[in-house]
C-alpha cells in the first residue's frame, strides 16, 4: 500500500493504460487529423485543446491552395509551434503530377513552411519508379514523408498482396508510414464495408502478408472503426483521417479513459490518500 498526495491523483488518472503519457514525442501510436477547412479560430482552438495528442495534420485534398496566404501561414505556424507535422493532402500532389508541375509544387511546399508530404495515387496511376522518386525527393527536401495505399473510388477494397509489395517498397525508399486508404467517410472503401465495418478476413490477410504492420497507419474516420482497431492492436496503433472534433476523444480511448476501451486501464495497487 502506498500513500498518494493531493497533487498525484491527476497523474494516476492521466494515463491508466500506461502506454501513452510518456510516449507523446516518440512517434508511437500516431494520430493524423484531417482538416477539411477549419477557419483560423477553429484551428487555434483545435491546436490549443487537442494539439498535444495529435502528431500529423493533413490539409485535406487540394484545400491548401484555396486558403489566403495569411490563413495558411497561421495554420502552419500554429501546428509547427506545437511540434506537429503539417502537410498538404496527397490529392494536391496528384494534381501536380497530372499538370507536370512536381518541381514547382515541391518548391512551394517547402517555401511556405510545410514540414510533411503525402505521396499517394488514389486518383491517378503512379508507376513504381515515379512513386519511389517522389518519396526520395520529399525526404531530400527535409520533409516527413507519408505514403498512402489504395484507391478512392467506392468499392475499392484492399489487395493484401499489392499492399504488402507497396509497403515494402515505400519503406525501403524512406517513407515513415504507409496510410491505408479509407477516405474521410470510411464507407465502402479500403478495409471497410458499406456500413463502415471492418472486413476481418481482409485485415487478417494483410497482417499475414505485410512485413512491418507497425508502419501502417489505418484511416479510421468513424468511432466504431477506431474502437475496433484499438481493440485489435492496442493503444499505440497509428490512426488517420480523424476529425479534429474527435482527436481528444480518440486519445481518451487510447488511454482507457472511455468505456469502449476501459479494459486498457491497469489496476494500481491500493493507496492511502493524503491531503
Amino acid at each position: 500500500m502506498r500513500i498518494a498526495t493531493s497533487e498525484e491523483w491527476q497523474t494516476l488518472l492521466q494515463d491508466p493504460s500506461g502506454q501513452r503519457a510518456s510516449n507523446r514525442k516518440s512517434r508511437i501510436g500516431q494520430t493524423m487529423v484531417i482538416d477539411k477547412g477549419m477557419g483560423p479560430n477553429a484551428f487555434y482552438d483545435f491546436i490549443k485543446v487537442a494539439g498535444p495528442y495529435v502528431d500529423i495534420v493533413k490539409l485535406a485534398f487540394g484545400t491548401s491552395v484555396l486558403y489566403s496566404p495569411e490563413v495558411l501561414q497561421s495554420k502552419l505556424k500554429l501546428a509547427k509551434e506545437q511540434g506537429l507535422i503539417i502537410m498538404p493532402g496527397g490529392t494536391l500532389l496528384e494534381a501536380a503530377v497530372q499538370q507536370q508541375a512536381i518541381g514547382p509544387f515541391l518548391d512551394k511546399v517547402c517555401a511556405l513552411g510545410f514540414n510533411g508530404l503525402e505521396v499517394s495515387d488514389g486518383t491517378i496511376e503512379l508507376d513504381r519508379k515515379r512513386r519511389t522518386s517522389l518519396i526520395k525527393e520529399g525526404i531530400e527536401r527535409g520533409l516527413y514523408v507519408v505514403t498512402e495505399y489504395g484507391k478512392k473510388a467506392a468499392g475499392s477494397i484492399i489487395d493484401p498482396d499489392e499492399l504488402a509489395f507497396t509497403a515494402d517498397c515505400d519503406l525501403e525508399a524512406g517513407s515513415a508510414l504507409i496510410t491505408v486508404e479509407a477516405r474521410e467517410s470510411g464507407i465502402n472503401v479500403g478495409l471497410f464495408d458499406e456500413e463502415g465495418n471492418c472486413l476481418e478476413a481482409a485485415l487478417e490477410e494483410v497482417l499475414n502478408k505485410v512485413t512491418d504492420c507497425g508502419k501502417l497507419m489505418w484511416e479510421a474516420p468513424l468511432k466504431q472503426q477506431q474502437v475496433y482497431l484499438l481493440q485489435q492492436f492496442g493503444s499505440n496503433v497509428h490512426l488517420g483521417n480523424i476529425a479534429q472534433t474527435d482527436a481528444l476523444s480518440l486519445e481518451a480511448m487510447r488511454r482507457g479513459l472511455r468505456s469502449d476501451t476501459f479494459h486498457f486501464s491497469r489496476v494500481s495497487e491500493p493507496y492511502i490518500y493524503m491531503i
